[in-house]
This record gives structure tokens, sequence and C-alpha cells, in this order.
């Protein structure tokens, strides 16, 4: 089984390693525009292979798509990273013709692929994959709501002092500052609501720190993050190519669901060998569905910058 990476940047690389450490291929493919660099992360990565106990072969190239060919995923994390004081949002102009075409180049040799996208802005630029290689909806995945769900526990394992894996949590929406949504009311600690433990102002606290997750990184490395941000890639590469049916947020293709048409946006979905197999209703509250529905409208608004 082959996996492709496209872009052998920090998060890219990442995806390649994690991909590569859990064996979940027999070959993971970096693919990235500039001459010799996907190939020399592809030749550490090989060098790892002794020290960490794996077999997985990591192969580089330089703009070759016909080295992708067979994929069965393949994870996008081509176009520009934030820097200090940017939005995901700003990154729509440079970054959409360079996915459009990473996309299109794709399918020609890996026309059964399962797509992740990862590059920004995530919902977006889930969207113009969708619409630009043609493939059926459940096989186009956007990344950003497994981050930020990963991101949201951390912060409650913050405030409760306790062990993340202790923690349930998830964020539906757009992945951006403004856009996503913390479920505060479906977190749990142990099966228990964390509002047993932790005062409305307190849970405000963790959502707002939660939705500027991505920009405190930036801030502090000035330029985004990666170790989580290709961790969770990683995730949903192995929930699909091992068919662990995994409940997580993915930005997915909806018509009709939670009341949307026509955009790709964070929900909660079952993930397994054929992409996104349904999307799960969490009966959301008047105030979540109000949420949502602003987050909606806010991608929206994002996607009609796009030429389709």
């Amino acid at each position: 089984m082959k996996v492709t990476v496209v872009g052998a940047g920090n998060v890219g690389a990442s995806v390649a390693e994690y991909c590569a450490m859990k064996e979940l291929a027999d070959e993971v493919v970096l693919l990235d525009i500039k001459e010799g660099f996907a190939e020399g992360k592809a030749m550490d990565l090989n060098q790892c292979a002794t020290l960490n106990g794996f077999n997985t072969k990591v192969t580089g190239t330089t703009g070759d798509y016909s080295k992708t060919a067979g994929s069965k995923v393949v994870v996008i994390t081509s176009g520009i990273p934030r820097k200090p004081g940017m939005t995901r949002e700003e990154l729509i102009g440079t970054n959409a013709g360079i996915v459009k075409t990473v996309t299109e180049n794709l399918i020609k040799h890996s026309p059964d692929a399962i797509l992740i996208v990862i590059s920004n802005p995530m919902d977006t630029m889930t969207y113009l994959s969708a619409k630009s290689s043609g493939l059926p909806k459940n096989r186009v995945i956007g990344m950003g709501g497994m981050l930020d769900s990963a991101r949201f526990r951390y912060r409650l394992s913050e405030a409760l002092e306790c062990n993340p894996n202790d923690i349930q949590g998830v964020v539906i929406g757009g992945h951006g500052d403004t856009t996503m949504i913390p479920l505060t009311r479906l977190a749990t600690y142990n099966s228990t609501p964390v509002s047993n433990y932790l005062s409305e102002e307190k849970l405000e606290e963790v959502a707002k720190a939660t939705m500027v997750g991505g920009a405190t990184l930036t801030g502090l490395l000035g330029t985004s993050a990666w170790y989580a941000p290709g961790a969770a890639g990683a995730a949903m590469v192995e929930a699909i190519v091992r068919d662990q049916k995994k409940l997580m947020t993915a930005s997915v293709y909806l018509e009709g669901e939670y009341g949307q048409n026509d955009i790709c946006v964070g929900v909660p979905v079952i993930v397994g060998k054929d992409g996104w197999e349904e999307v799960v209703d969490y009966k959301l509250n008047d105030e979540e569905k109000a949420k949502f529905e602003a987050s909606a409208a806010a991608v929206r608004k994002m996607n009609d910058a796009l030429e389709l």
C-alpha cells in the first residue's frame, strides 16, 4: 500500500514521519517542488528505520507525480504557511492555485485515492479539492477539526490538571480563529461532564484559547505548528488504511446535514477504508446551532473568492 504526502515542509514531513513510524503503508511518497528537498527529507527519515524499528520505505521526489501512482491515501499540505499576525484566510489567494493544480495532478495518477487536505484555509481548500477532483464526496476530507479537538482536549487537561487522555472533547465548525466551535457542553472527564469541575467562565477561557491555538503557536514559532497537525493528518490516514470506523471531526462536503448544503465544514464523521462514511448528528442545542450557522456563513464567504 502506498501513501503520498504532497509538501515536504514541516507539516508534510511530520505526517510522513508518523505514517512511517506507525507502518501505515509499505511506501510513503514525499513530493515537493523545491529541488532535492523531498529527497533529502526522505533520506533523513529512511535513516531512522533501524533506530526506530520500522520497515516503511520513504521515497522523495521533486514534482514527479508518476511516483505517486496508485496511492491509497494522499495528504495535501502544499502552500505557504502562516506567519505571525496572519489569519488562515489570508492564504487563500496563493494556496488556492497550488492546491487545485496539486489535486488535478494527483488524481491523474491515483484516481481511486482518498484525499486528506491540510492546506489553509483548510475548509475552503477542501471544498476546492472536492470540486476540482470530481471525486465522490466521501473521498475528500479536511483535517482541521481533528487538530482543533486535540488542542481543545489539551487546554481542558491544563485547566483540570489531568492527563489529556482522560478528556473527551470535540470542536466543530470552520477551522479558523473565529469560526471553530469547541463543544464545552459535551466535553467529559472520564465520562463525567467537565462542567462538574470547571466554572462557566473557565470553560469560556478554555474555548477561546482553543480557537486561537494555531495563532498562539505561530506567534511563538514564527511559522505554523507542525507536530500536532502532522499527528492529526497521520491519525486520519490510520483510520482509513486500518478501516478503524473512527469517530472524528473533519471538514466534509455537506448536502443537508446540519442544515448546510454545498459547503465543506467541520462535523463529526465516521472514517474508514472508504473515506468518511457518515455524518454523526450531535443534536446541537439552539445556541450551538446558531454558532454553527454563523461559522458556515463565514466559510461560505471565503469560498465565494474561489474561481471554480
